[in-house]
């Protein structure tokens, strides 16, 4: 091999480990975010947590996810429990997402209220970003959706948390469509569709996407 070829070469192999350095520091540079996932069956119906961080990363974020969910858990529920508390208390998440029921109706509402108190304080605490994951009503119930949205809405106003308003965008689609495949068979758990729907409405509105 002649001297030409073999700087030709000596470059060639710098050059790419260089640029393949470069782009290491880039991909360890990404923030990453940890979320807590915290409901019932609403979220873990087609493993929501998973299709957020697909999301997150189509859009170029990093997210590490956690679940904590259970069938026909309200967020008091899991509270009482006593885990929850454990696991915010580690400060490894930048965001707890908490979801219950559809929550329409007075008792709903107040444990929305009251028990999103005791999570907005020890998030506080633990420089945790308080979420509430917005749901609906059951396609029976469809006539409670706005108070749905409401009690949502005011609870998390309320509790200084943020508002991941799915539920919203799902009634904007079914009445802008007057298509219903959001909905699963059972008329309540989400469709693939409806928990990919859910799943982008989070990391939109919380990177702002």
């Amino acid at each position: 091999m002649n001297n030409l070829g073999f700087f030709f070469i000596l470059f060639c192999t710098v050059f790419l480990n260089h640029s393949n350095q470069k782009t290491d520091a880039l991909l360890n540079s990404t923030p990453k975010y940890s979320l807590l996932f915290i409901g019932n069956s609403l979220t873990y119906t087609n493993d929501l947590p998973k299709l957020v961080k697909e999301e997150a990363k189509e859009k170029g974020i990093k997210v590490a996810v956690e679940m904590l969910a259970y069938p026909n858990y309200a967020i008091e529920d899991h509270w009482n429990e006593g885990k929850v508390q454990k696991l915010i208390a580690s400060k490894k998440y930048d965001y707890v997402i908490i979801q219950q029921g559809p929550s329409s109706q007075s008792e709903g509402k107040n444990m929305l209220l009251a028990s999103g108190k005791k999570y907005s304080d020890i998030c506080k605490l633990n420089n945790t970003q308080l979420c509430y994951f917005m749901v609906w009503p059951a396609k029976s119930n469809y006539h409670t959706f706005d108070k749905v949205i409401q009690n949502y809405t005011e609870a998390a106003i309320r509790n200084e948390a943020i508002l991941l308003p799915v539920g919203s965008a799902w009634k904007s689609y079914i009445e802008s469509t007057n298509t219903w495949d959001y909905y699963s068979e059972d008329a309540f758990h989400p469709s693939l569709k409806g928990s990919k729907v859910a799943a982008m409405v989070i990391i939109n509105t919380l990177f702002h996407k």
